[in-house]
């Protein structure tokens, strides 16, 4: 599918679109950085449309110099592009809508997945402002789950085409870290016992078609249990197999954060990963989603809810009313 950029470098110009927008690729498969825009309210449609293009073809887009935003101003960028979520379907940070993700030692997105999985209604894009961006290190990853599948040979198509897996809130992110017994008040972005303080599971097929473009994209990430109709040591080492396929190295890329700084991810076709590599330092991202679609497989079915009611998470009351 070929989306056109009002304005865009490396010879990917549509000059009949009149803007001051510039988009400028980052990576051969994901990323770009825009140009151009002072995030806020009253962007205007083609602005915004402009911007939501750029997101689907880059899948993430990283906007410079964006300090004047405070959490209101976030929001009302937001709104333009759909509806939000709540901040988060278990963790209070005192924001209907934003979420604070603050750590001095650790981060509990310091492993690669896509943002709440474990809900039937997967959010369908983030946006994260940079808040207090440490001297060095604390950089976010993203991963192009589009390209990956795109990537597999015709024997793991044949695979993950027709396969499911179970994801839930139970994934224990302290457990990879390189100290687990570090686990002090700021050592994690979020509580562990708040986001576990309600349990969900969802069933989502491993390849969903995307929404908006039509692409294939992989549905994996941390929040994985297991694949349905495998026992562990099975999905263990198809997990890892097809995890290694999304994050390998040419299908990433990599953001160094500067004060004021704002990511925005599809998380459709996305995986990311906070790189907890600034010792002692204070960092503070925050976040708002947007509300997303149930994914839907190759086959047209639809994922499927175990346990757990997500609606006041999602804000499905609004969606059809």
């Amino acid at each position: 599918m070929t989306l056109s950029i009002a304005r865009e470098t490396e010879n990917e110009t549509d000059a009949g679109t009149p803007t001051e927008l510039t988009v400028t690729r980052l990576g051969g498969r994901i990323g770009a950085r825009i140009d151009g825009v002072r995030l806020g309210a009253d962007l205007g449609d083609q602005t915004v449309a402009q911007i939501r293009q750029a997101l689907l073809r880059h899948k993430v887009v990283f906007f410079r110099g964006q300090g004047h935003l405070d959490d209101e101003g976030q929001i009302a960028f937001a709104e333009q592009l759909g509806t939000l979520t709540t901040a988060h379907p278990t963790v209070n940070t005192g924001s209907a809508h934003v979420l604070s993700l603050a750590a001095t030692q650790g981060m509990a997105a310091n492993s690669w997945h896509t943002d709440v999985t474990f809900v039937d209604h997967v959010p369908a894009i983030s946006i994260l402002r940079g808040v207090t961006i440490p001297p060095y290190g604390g950089t976010t990853n993203w991963a192009n789950t589009v390209a990956a599948y795109d990537a597999l040979p015709r024997p793991l198509k044949s695979l993950v085409d027709g396969l499911w897996a179970v994801h839930t809130n139970e994934y224990d992110y302290v457990a990879d870290s390189e100290d687990p017994e570090s686990d002090g008040p700021d050592r994690d972005a979020l509580d562990r016992q708040q986001f576990r303080s309600t349990y969900y599971e969802t069933e989502h097929p491993v390849v969903r078609v995307h929404p908006e473009t039509g692409e294939r994209a992989l549905v994996l990430g941390h929040f994985v249990k297991r694949f349905i109709g495998l026992n562990s040591s099975e999905s263990t080492a198809i997990f890892q197999l097809l995890q290694n396929r999304v994050t390998k190295l040419e299908n990433t890329v990599r953001w160094q954060w500067q004060q004021g700084d704002v990511a925005m991810w599809d998380n459709r076709a996305t995986q990311h990963y906070a790189v907890a590599d600034f010792d002692n330092h204070r960092r503070e991202v925050r976040r708002v989603t947007l509300v997303g679609d149930v994914p839907v497989g190759i086959d047209g079915r639809e994922s499927r809810v175990v346990v757990g009611d997500s609606d006041a998470y999602t804000r499905i009351d609004e969606l059809i009313s």
